[in-house]
């Protein structure tokens, strides 16, 4: 029955993930498998642009772990927001 309704329901939650995140030069696929699969040597990280907290996970490995659950949770916000400043000048 479950399935049914998410039939229904999941292509207005993507049309509205559409409008939420701004579209710009960081892809947010590439950017989540770089957190996957190398997140603890910061990798995502360098390809946002972010060197200085980049350098840090690569000889913290993610700040002990405790960073990458962090990027986890806000990766599409942080992309976000840089498309957005971007925009903005």
């Amino acid at each position: 029955m479950g399935w049914i309704v998410d039939l229904f329901l999941i292509p207005g939650m993507d049309k509205r993930a559409d409008r939420r995140y701004l579209d710009g030069p960081i892809n947010y696929n590439l950017a989540w498998i770089f957190l996957t699969f190398l997140g603890v040597f910061g990798i995502h990280r360098f390809y946002q642009g972010k060197w200085f907290s980049g350098i840090i996970y690569l000889c913290t490995l993610g700040i002990f772990g405790i960073g990458v659950v962090y990027d986890w949770c806000t990766l599409n916000d942080q992309i976000d927001e840089l498309h957005r400043e971007r925009v903005a000048v």
